[in-house]
């Protein structure tokens, strides 16, 4: 056994590669992309390290702008697989956590570099064809992102083992402990980042814990890649244990386990609050008060001052909105937008999105790319068809959609009258950006607009040039954001750089990609050992 300590340097972000025409990386990738075409794949839950090609139903996928190709199938699970993935985590628990900080760190880093080599065009190719993302997007979320949190997650978890007692008075000495939940994790993963659907499981694993995953369903595809990286790197059977079960029957089994110990999870803010009360409803069957942590939705915003750079907001508007078709819980949707800079504003707007191409994401100049599946294409349609003809609304860019072959919606923008209208207040969660024209004295009322308007608390952006003003509206909006951003979009956070995550609606702010979040998965304990310890129950002042 070693008695070395040991120690890990601060990370470097992964570089993202640019896939250039003729660049090494874009010839690797459509290799990548035309080999998962070719054939049909069958995609495994994973129980106890094991492959499990069983379930109650076999369920086709297709990506969201081919629909009539078929990528691979997987069976959703039973309530059977819930309890057995429950009982592999509990298995692996005691031997996990027992298990050196330094070789659990060593099982991700290694992720970390073969997710960079020979992994990374897979993940991509995976990324981009079951959820419809382009490869820049691709690249920066399914490679870079995941390669940052499992490289800075580690040396945060270093950091955190670091920080001890402050004195040890003679003859004492104290120590502090970290040790992970007792119990099992229950991580819950969205669609739209495969980092995240990655990072939510493997954040608590690292600091000791068990988990069971349940990713979304038009994640599978990437998630089996992810499965199959974990595995690579080392990690044990059933310390991650992935599953397809429908969400209503992992609730009802997961939230009534004496066992249960935390949960993580990204998706909407009417699921994480209906799960929160669940929780709630069941808190004396557990041995422990769960960890309750989620990022959830967002109606993120940009504003400009009089004084800001129009050509700058343009290119935040297009970018911020349009980027991943609006699926980014850091998307912008609601813009505010100063009168005198409006004109200029909207011409290059349009300017530029009329050379966006959309189409599939095998042609790597198509900007845009389809929504997930159909029911959020509906979803959105109906949003820009219900705003079609209405009094103070002008739909000046887009509103087209077709699903006749893949979930295809033009980046739309709105503009209303109405600070109130329902696409200005209500998350959307596609390629819709709504503008609200404020007269140029109204500055400071359109701040209280922003902050007031919505019920979530994500990601924000204000522009202006003036150094008093950047400095009000951040005073302002101090709440209406847990990431905000000056003079720039509202998306791209990066990991070591801004932790990611909101308030109000948005979540409970514990900080993607920092050691905040980290401090969410440890139960420390607090050691006191007396080196000489006392032999008299007296205290002086009891002396006559």
């Amino acid at each position: 056994m070693s008695n070395a300590i040991y120690h890990i340097a601060v990370p470097a972000n992964e570089p993202v590669l640019s896939y250039a025409p003729n660049s090494p990386e874009r010839k690797s990738l459509q290799a990548a992309l035309h080999a998962a075409k070719s054939h049909v794949a069958e995609l495994p839950a994973y129980i106890d390290g094991k492959a499990v090609f069983a379930g109650q139903e076999k369920v086709s996928v297709h990506p969201p702008h081919e629909i009539a190709h078929t990528l691979g199938h997987f069976y959703r699970g039973t309530a059977g697989q819930v309890h057995e993935a429950i009982a592999a985590a509990l298995r692996a628990k005691a031997s996990w956590a027992a298990t050196p900080w330094q070789e659990r760190a060593a099982v991700f880093l290694r992720a970390a570099d073969l997710l960079a080599g020979p992994f990374r065009a897979r993940m991509n190719a995976a990324t981009m064809l079951g959820q419809s993302k382009n490869a820049y997007q691709a690249e920066i979320d399914a490679v870079a992102e995941l390669c940052d949190f499992f490289r800075f997650n580690a040396y945060f978890l270093q950091e955190i083992y670091r920080e001890q007692p402050l004195h040890s008075p003679s003859p004492t000495w104290n120590k502090l402990e970290y040790r992970p939940l007792e119990g099992f994790v229950l991580a819950i993963t969205p669609f739209n980042f495969t980092s995240i659907a990655a990072n939510l499981p493997a954040a608590p694993a690292l600091c000791g814990n068990t988990v069971v995953w349940k990713p979304a369903e038009t994640q599978i595809y990437s998630a089996v890649v992810i499965m199959e990286l974990f595995a690579a790197a080392g990690l044990p059977p059933g310390v991650i244990n992935l599953i397809y079960t429908d969400g209503p029957v992992v609730g009802d089994i997961v939230f009534k386990h004496r066992d249960f110990a935390g949960l993580h999870f990204t998706g909407s803010t009417g699921v994480f609050r209906h799960l929160w009360k669940e929780i709630g409803a069941n808190i004396e069957k557990y041995r422990s008060y769960p960890r309750i942590v989620g990022e959830t939705g967002g109606k993120d915003f940009i504003i400009a001052h009089p004084d800001a750079d129009a050509e700058q907001v343009a290119v935040a508007c297009l970018r911020g909105a349009f980027e991943y078709q609006g699926q980014k819980c850091s998307a912008a949707s609601r813009a505010y937008l100063p009168a005198s800079l409006w004109p200029t504003i909207r011409e290059r707007l349009l300017a530029d999105l009329a050379t966006l191409k959309m189409g599939t994401v095998e042609d790597f100049s198509n900007f845009i790319n389809a929504v997930i599946d159909e029911r959020a294409f509906d979803k959105i349609a109906a949003y820009i068809d219900g705003e079609k003809g209405k009094a103070g609304r002008e739909i000046i860019a887009g509103g087209g959609h077709d699903k006749s072959k893949g979930y295809f919606i033009e980046p739309t923008v709105i503009l209303t009258e109405d600070p109130h209208s329902t696409t200005m207040e209500e998350e959307i969660f596609g390629p819709v950006l709504t503008v609200y024209v404020y007269p140029d004295a109204d500055w400071e009322k359109a701040l209280e607009l922003v902050d007031t308007t919505s019920p979530y608390a994500l990601t924000g952006a204000v522009f202006a040039t003036d150094r008093n003003v950047i400095d009000q509206a951040t005073r302002a909006l101090a709440n209406a954001a847990g990431n905000f951003y000056v003079n720039d979009k509202p998306t791209g956070a990066v990991v070591g750089q801004q932790p990611f995550g909101g308030a109000r609606g948005s979540g409970t702010n514990d900080k993607a990609g920092s050691a905040l979040n980290l401090t969410r998965w440890i139960s420390p304990r607090l050691i006191k050992e007396n080196f000489a310890a006392p032999r008299d129950y007296r205290y002086p002042f009891l002396g006559e």
